[in-house]
């Protein structure tokens, strides 16, 4: 289902040596993270726990995840689906350019056994832990920009423009409520599946 792959990611240029370091630092993190509230529960994993599972400093935690909350809503995804965005053609409509370029990420990653057992368990917590969905819609927010910054430059509209907020305001909205209604199945099926069907809806149009 996935496009076929550009030069794009093979050319994009090597990471440094530190950029490398805090990538393996807030994996560690986070791993260590899911480890432990798999094992005794969200609220019951302090951060200082955290912190000597994955052998770094409390401190450190809080340099990389200012809250718990973030150790489990930050990820790498957001560059991923802005990559395969800008890869798709030109003359796609700005729903099925945003749905195709997610479906082919979330198959990039489903390739990653350990990055979909992050994904089933991130969106368990965003479903029981009522401080990990509020903080939700900061990152949300975050997303929102990034998409909107990817958009602009298809478009051509400046960053400001309200049909472009509006409408890709509107995807995210249509892309979050995909991810929820995934894991209120009990995970059933697969995540692609569900965002393909939430964003046909917007293609179509909002009739019932």
């Amino acid at each position: 289902m996935a496009p076929a792959r550009t030069s794009s990611a093979s050319a994009a240029p090597a990471l440094g040596l530190r950029e490398r370091k805090k990538i393996r630092t807030r994996r560690a993190i986070r791993q260590a993270a899911y480890r432990l509230f798999a094992e005794q529960g969200y609220d019951a994993t302090p951060v200082d726990r955290i912190a000597e599972a994955a052998e770094v400093s409390p401190s450190t935690v809080f340099r990389y995840f200012p809250t718990k909350e973030d150790i489990v809503l930050t990820d790498e995804y957001d560059p991923l689906v802005e990559e395969e965005l800008r890869a798709r053609p030109a003359g796609e409509s700005p729903v099925r350019a945003l749905r195709e370029a997610l479906c082919s990420a979330l198959a990039r990653m489903a390739e990653d056994g350990e990055v979909l057992a992050e994904t089933h368990q991130r969106l368990r917590l965003v479903l029981d832990v009522p401080a990990v969905r509020a903080r939700m819609g900061e990152h949300t927010a975050d997303t929102c920009r990034v998409l909107t910054r990817a958009m602009s430059e298809r478009t051509g509209r400046p960053l400001d423009d309200p049909e472009l907020r509006v409408v890709t305001a509107s995807m995210l909205a249509a892309l979050t409520e995909a991810l929820l209604i995934w894991a209120e199945s009990g995970l059933h099926g697969t995540l692609e599946d569900e965002v393909r069907r939430a964003l046909d809806v917007l293609e179509r149009g909002l009739t019932l």
